[in-house]
């Protein structure tokens, strides 16, 4: 796809250097994959999967944590990470009613890598989360199946994401704008952070212009019904050794990059943030009583270091969405305007 990112603007996000890719894939074994379901004039949809590696994820899960800045999302998986701290399917990402589709579709990706699941050992726990695109896509035609969701997971690579209309952000919208998918990254000495956002919330006149000047003036919205408060689905990766109470920390942190770009949590706003570190991976089964990792201390100044990045790359990651998109036309005839249209203006 060819497209600028924010920086090719003249947005800039603070000193932290980025990755090589400015990516969540900087983060190694990293995969990303979409699913873009473009149909007619009305299906505006698709699924995007995060695999934390490129393994078997159920028998080698990775530490993970979540963060709920606002709970109005339908999700899958939750419940599970918050009680465990591990992470054993790819993070998945899609429309709002299809939730249950993406969940299938990850159960069949599972079971087929895993046929003892259910069988031989316990169940096992899918992540999905999603944003409503209903505004530009027929949301309630069930046009996204199981096999999109494997499809995704099929697709995904270590390669440069792609980013704006694919995906879960195919019908995605954001700050009045076209919004969909975006990803950014940082370096911190020796780690990592990466983030990968699906953007679906605010207004135009939400837009906190005064962060990165005067180019694009606040204004209000031309939208003549009220809709729906909208979204945002961040996901964190890392390669530092952190735990899952760590990784809860983190999340908070990318909440506050969110924050910088003009969302205000609102009433009816899905915000919630997932994190994950790939430095180490549990084991499904373990011969031992004890497994010994190593994290490290709150106190060591590298930490601050990722908090800080994981603001940073969200921020990014959520104009580069942005940037990304361009115009659309979708259900009804509803229409989405470029934000860089409105930047040239």
């Amino acid at each position: 796809m060819t497209y600028k990112r924010a920086r090719q603007y003249g947005f800039t996000f603070g000193s932290i250097p980025t990755g090589k890719q400015n990516s969540i894939t900087d983060v190694k074994g990293v995969k990303v994959g979409h699913q873009t379901i473009i149909k007619g004039s009305a299906i505006r949809t698709g699924v995007t999967a995060i695999l934390p590696h490129g393994g078997n994820l159920f028998q080698k899960k990775v530490i993970g944590g979540s963060f709920v800045l606002n709970g109005f999302g339908k999700t899958t998986g939750l419940v599970q990470l918050e009680e465990l701290g591990t992470i054993e399917s790819p993070i998945l990402l899609t429309n709002t009613f299809s939730v249950p589709a993406v969940t299938e579709g990850g159960l069949a990706h599972l079971f087929a890598k895993n046929p003892e699941i259910g069988v031989a050992t316990g169940t096992a726990n899918v992540i999905v989360a999603e944003c409503n695109d209903g505004y530009l896509n027929d949301i309630k035609g069930f046009h996204v199946r199981p096999n999109d969701a494997e499809q995704a997971i099929n697709h995904a690579s270590r390669k440069s994401v792609d980013e704006g209309s694919v995906g879960a952000g195919t019908g995605m919208s954001c700050l009045g704008y076209k919004g969909g998918v975006g990803t950014s990254s940082r370096s911190i000495g020796s780690y990592t952070v990466g983030c990968l956002v699906l953007t679906n919330y605010g207004k135009k006149e939400d837009w906190q212009y005064s962060r990165h000047g005067n180019r694009l003036q606040s204004q209000p919205s031309s939208q003549s019904q009220a809709l729906p408060d909208g979204s945002i689905i961040i996901v964190l990766a890392t390669d530092a050794p952190l735990d899952a109470r760590q990784l809860k920390r983190l999340s908070k942190r990318g909440a506050l990059g969110l924050g910088r770009t003009g969302s205000y949590a609102a009433n009816g706003s899905g915000d919630i943030v997932l994190s994950f570190s790939t430095a180490f991976k549990v084991p499904h089964i373990f011969p031992r009583h004890l497994m010994t990792y190593h994290f490290l201390h709150d106190s060591d100044p590298q930490l601050n270091q990722l908090f800080a990045a994981s603001a940073d790359a969200v921020e990014e990651a959520i104009l580069n969405a942005l940037c990304a998109a361009g115009p659309m036309t979708g259900f009804n005839g509803h229409q989405r305007t470029s934000f860089t249209d409105a930047l040239r203006k």
